[in-house]
C-alpha cells in the first residue's frame, strides 16, 4: 500500500473528464481484457494505490467559506498529486499472442467517486486504455490514439466507485511506444448522484432558491440560445460558464466565449452541454455530453474576455447552438438575459427587463445591471453569456454581488465584459475576437446564431453557397452557381442577384419564381471572364419581392478560387482512405518547387474503402504529386486497403501506389499524354475536358472545325475563316467523348476533345 499526500487545497487543477454515463465522443469501443470472466480470480494479483482519508471536517469548514462566493468555483473532489506511469508503478501480464496488459488499482477511502487526469497520455495506434470498477460491472473505454492531443495529457470520467483498476492493452507491434502517466486522482466526497442525502443539490453543486431553471416557463423564448451554453469542470471543481459563438463563416467552427479570469488548465477543461432539468422543479440533469480539451485563441483582461477553440465539434447527438452576437456596442440594448450554472448546478436564466449601461469596473470595459428582476447570478456563472433583447451576445459576465436572499434576489449589480470592446481591442488576433467571429474580414456587426437564428423576418432573402467557384477553374471562364435562400415568412417570388468578380460587377440577374419559408434553389448565373491567378466573387441577393430586406446581415456570399486561364491539361486523382483517414494529406507542386497548387486531407477516419475524387488542370510541364500518411504506415494495408492513383483526361493512367510508410511521392509531366501529340504543334485545344465553351488554336489556312460524337455523328461544322484561334460553343452537347477534325489547306488534323457539365 502506498498513502498520497494532497495538493494544496484551493490550488486549480486541470481537467479531469467528468460523466456520469461517459463521453461518446472520447471512447471508441472495445472492453477490457477477458471482461466476461466475472471471477474474483480477475481482479488477483493487481498491485494497488491507496490514497488517505480525507479529513471531511477540515472539508466541511472549508467550503462553508467558498461554496458562497461567486468568483471561487465550487468544489466537489480532492485532488491527490501523484506520479505513476508505466514504468514506475502496476502489473505488466504478456499473453499468448504477443500482446501485453498492463494493470494499476487506486482506492480513494470512503469515495462517491474516482476521476483522472493522465499528465503524460500518448497511445500509439491499436493501443487500448480503459477504465473499470473493482467489481466488474461497468468500465469506461476505450481511449486511443484518437485520443491524443497535442498538448500530451487526458482527463478520464468518474468511476462511482472507491475502488478502480487502470488497464492498458499493448499490442506486440507497438514495441513500448506508449507513454502513459497518471498525475492527479480526484477523490470525490460530494456525490454527483441524485440521493436522498443532496435532494437540494445539482450533480456539480447546488445554487440559490430564487434561480429560475432554464426550462421553466419564463424560459419559453430562450430554448434555442440555451443550447449554446455549456458548464466548464476543472479537476475538481465546476469552473466557469461559457457558450459556442457563430462566426461569419457559420461553418460550425467550435468558438467558446468565456471569461479572462476564468483561464488556468483550459487544454484539460471539460465542457459539459445540455446539462438542465427537464423542467421548472427538479435539481439534476444529464452529464452524458461533453466535450475534452481546448485551446486558447484569444483572451484579454481589458473586457476580461476569453476565446476557446474546443478540441472536438459538439456531435449532432447535442443538438448545440452557436450563439450569434453584436459588436456595434452601441447603448439602444432596452433589455438583456444571462444563460448561465450558478454553483455548478443545472442551468439557469436571469432577466434585467431595463437598459444594462456602460460602466467601468475593475479596470475592465463592462455592461453594468443594476438589478435583476427575476432570477440571479452566483459563483460559477462567470463567462456566461449576456444577451440583448435581439437574442444576440453582447458580454459574459465579469462580477458582482447579486446573489439569492433566500426566495427572492438581494437587489444588487452584476457587471459583463463588453464583446464590443473585446471585438477589436488589441493590436493581434491573441488579444481580440474579430480574426476568429469574422475569419473573411467581411465587417459584418450583428451576427444571428447558427443552425438556428432568431424570430424570422417577413422579407428575408439570403444567399448560400456558391457553386462552381472553388478550387482551381481551368480556362477562361467560370459558370457560377447561388444557392437563394427564403429566411422570411412571406413566399419569395422575386429577388435581384448582383455578380461582382474582384470587386467589379459583372452582372446583374433578376430571379422569380416561388419559395415557401425554409426552401432554396440553386441559380445558373452568366458565364464570368476571369483573371489568371486568383479570384474572389462576391454574390449580393437584394429585393425580395421587390422590398427592402428585412435581414441584411445573410444578404451576400463569396468564394475565392484560383484560375488557370490559357492552355492546360486536366487530371484526376482516384484516392481510396484506409481506416485513418485523418492521418492522410497530398500535395501537388511544380517539380523542384515546394509552391502547392493543389492539396486534400486529412480525411475521416473509420472510411476504410472511401473513394475520393479530386480534379486539377495544370499548365504546361512538369509537376510532383506527393502523399504522406502522418503515423508512417501508408494508406495499405495494415489497417485497410487503400490506394491512390492519377488519370489524365483522356483516361491514361499516370501513376498509383498506397503501401508506403512516411510518404511516396509521382512525378510526371503534361506533354505525357498532349494533345500536340495527336495533331502535332498546329492545333491546341482548351480547356480540355471542357464545359460551355472551349478555345482552339488553329493552323494557318485552315478551312473548317468539325465535332463527331462517339457513334461517329457530325454535331458541329464551323468554317473557320481563316481564323488563328476560335471559341467553340460546346454547351449544346452533352457530357462525353468526341473527336475534333480540323480541315486545312493541304492537312487534315484530329484530336480527341471531352465535354463535362
Amino acid at each position: 500500500m502506498h498513502f498520497l499526500k494532497p495538493k494544496n487545497l484551493l490550488l486549480l487543477s486541470t481537467f479531469v473528464a467528468f460523466a456520469l454515463n461517459g463521453s461518446a465522443q472520447l471512447e471508441y469501443g472495445g472492453a477490457p481484457y477477458a471482461w466476461d470472466d466475472k471471477s474474483p480470480a480477475r481482479a488477483s494479483g493487481i498491485e494497488w494505490y491507496t490514497t488517505e482519508a480525507l479529513d471531511m471536517a477540515l472539508i466541511e469548514a472549508q467550503d462553508a467559506v467558498t461554496d458562497p462566493m461567486k468568483d471561487v468555483p465550487y468544489r466537489f473532489g480532492w485532488e491527490w498529486e501523484v506520479s505513476l506511469s508505466t514504468e514506475t508503478a502496476g502489473t505488466w501480464t504478456e499473453l499468448a499472442n504477443g500482446d501485453r496488459v498492463w494493470q494499476l488499482g487506486i482506492e480513494c477511502p470512503d469515495a462517491t467517486s474516482i476521476s483522472f487526469i493522465f499528465d503524460r497520455y500518448i497511445l500509439p495506434k491499436g493501443a487500448e486504455l480503459y477504465i473499470w470498477n473493482s467489481d466488474r460491472t461497468r468500465f469506461k473505454g476505450a481511449f486511443t490514439h484518437k485520443n491524443n492531443q497535442e498538448w500530451e495529457s487526458l482527463g478520464v470520467g468518474l468511476m462511482h466507485a472507491n475502488k478502480v483498476i487502470i488497464e492498458l492493452h499493448e499490442p506486440a507491434i507497438v514495441n513500448g511506444e506508449t507513454e502513459l502517466s497518471l498525475g492527479t486522482i480526484v477523490h470525490g466526497y460530494r456525490s454527483v448522484l441524485r440521493s436522498e442525502e443532496t435532494a437540494d443539490r445539482g450533480p456539480f453543486g447546488s445554487s440559490g432558491a430564487c434561480n429560475i431553471n432554464i426550462n421553466c416557463p419564463e424560459g419559453d423564448d430562450w430554448q434555442v440560445e440555451k443550447r449554446s451554453v455549456a458548464l466548464i469542470v476543472n479537476g475538481g471543481f465546476a469552473q466557469c460558464t461559457g457558450a459556442l459563438v457563430n462566426n461569419t463563416a457559420q461553418d460550425g467552427t467550435p468558438y467558446f466565449l468565456t471569461a479572462n479570469h476564468c483561464l488556468g488548465g483550459q487544454n484539460n477543461w471539460v465542457f459539459y452541454f445540455n446539462h438542465e432539468s427537464s423542467n421548472c422543479t427538479s435539481n439534476t440533469g444529464p452529464t452524458n455530453q461533453s466535450i475534452s480539451g481546448s485551446v486558447l485563441r484569444a483572451s484579454n483582461g481589458a473586457s476580461d474576455v476569453a476565446l476557446l477553440e474546443l478540441s472536438n465539434t459538439p456531435p449532432a447527438s447535442f443538438n448545440a447552438q452557436y450563439a450569434g452576437w453584436d459588436h456595434s456596442d452601441a447603448t439602444t440594448v432596452t433589455s438583456a438575459v444571462g444563460i448561465h450554472h450558478p454553483s455548478g448546478d443545472v442551468k439557469k436564466i436571469c432577466f434585467e427587463d431595463n437598459s444594462p449601461f456602460h460602466q467601468n469596473v475593475g479596470g475592465a470595459a463592462c455592461w453594468y445591471i443594476n438589478q435583476w428582476e427575476d432570477g440571479v447570478t452566483e459563483g460559477g456563472s462567470s463567462g456566461s453569456p449576456l444577451f440583448d433583447q435581439n437574442h444576440r451576445i453582447i458580454g459574459q459576465l465579469y462580477g458582482g454581488f447579486a446573489a439569492c436572499s433566500g426566495q427572492n434576489n438581494n437587489g444588487q449589480a452584476d457587471w459583463y465584459g463588453r464583446f464590443g470592446v473585446s471585438w477589436d481591442n488589441g493590436s493581434s488576433s491573441s488579444t481580440r475576437l474579430r480574426d476568429w467571429l469574422d475569419p473573411n474580414n467581411t465587417g459584418t456587426t450583428v451576427l444571428d446564431g447558427w443552425p438556428d437564428g432568431f424570430a424570422a423576418a417577413d422579407y428575408d432573402a439570403a444567399a448560400g453557397s456558391i457553386g462552381n467557384a472553388s478550387g482551381t477553374v481551368c480556362g477562361n471562364l467560370a459558370y457560377p452557381t447561388v444557392t437563394v435562400v427564403n429566411n422570411g415568412t412571406v413566399t419569395l417570388t422575386s429577388v435581384t442577384i448582383t455578380v461582382s468578380l474582384n470587386g467589379a460587377v459583372v452582372a446583374t440577374v433578376p430571379w422569380t419564381g416561388s419559395l415557401n419559408q425554409g426552401q432554396s434553389t440553386v441559380v445558373n448565373l452568366p458565364a464570368v471572364n476571369v483573371a489568371n491567378g486568383s479570384n474572389n466573387l462576391q454574390i449580393v441577393v437584394s429585393n425580395p419581392n421587390g422590398q427592402t430586406d428585412e435581414n441584411s446581415n445573410n444578404n451576400s456570399a463569396s468564394a475565392s478560387f484560383n484560375a488557370v486561364t490559357g492552355p492546360t491539361t486536366e487530371f484526376e486523382l482516384n484516392l481510396i482512405l484506409d481506416d485513418y483517414g485523418t492521418e492522410t494529406t497530398w500535395t501537388i507542386t511544380p517539380q523542384g518547387s515546394n509552391q502547392v497548387l493543389f492539396s486534400g486531407g486529412p480525411y475521416q477516419d473509420d472510411a476504410d474503402g472511401t473513394l475520393v475524387n479530386a480534379l486539377f488542370c495544370l499548365p504546361d510541364g512538369c509537376y510532383t504529386f506527393t502523399i504522406d500518411d502522418d503515423y508512417g504506415d501508408g494508406i495499405c494495408c495494415g489497417y485497410g486497403e487503400g490506394s491512390w492513383s492519377i488519370v489524365s483526361w483522356n483516361s491514361i493512367e499516370i501513376g498509383n501506389g498506397g503501401e508506403f510508410d512516411d510518404s511516396e511521392s509521382l512525378t510526371f509531366c503534361t506533354d505525357a499524354v498532349s494533345i500536340d501529340e495527336a495533331v502535332g504543334s498546329a492545333v491546341r485545344i482548351y480547356p480540355n475536358p471542357a464545359n460551355a465553351t472551349t478555345m482552339i488554336e488553329l493552323p494557318a489556312n485552315s478551312v473548317e472545325i468539325q465535332v463527331f460524337d462517339a457513334s461517329g455523328r457530325m454535331v458541329i461544322s464551323h468554317a473557320t475563316n481563316a481564323q488563328p484561334l476560335m471559341v467553340l460553343n460546346t454547351s449544346v452537347l452533352s457530357s462525353g467523348r468526341y473527336t475534333v477534325r480540323v480541315i486545312g489547306a493541304e492537312t487534315v488534323y484530329t484530336t480527341p476533345l471531352v465535354i463535362r457539365h
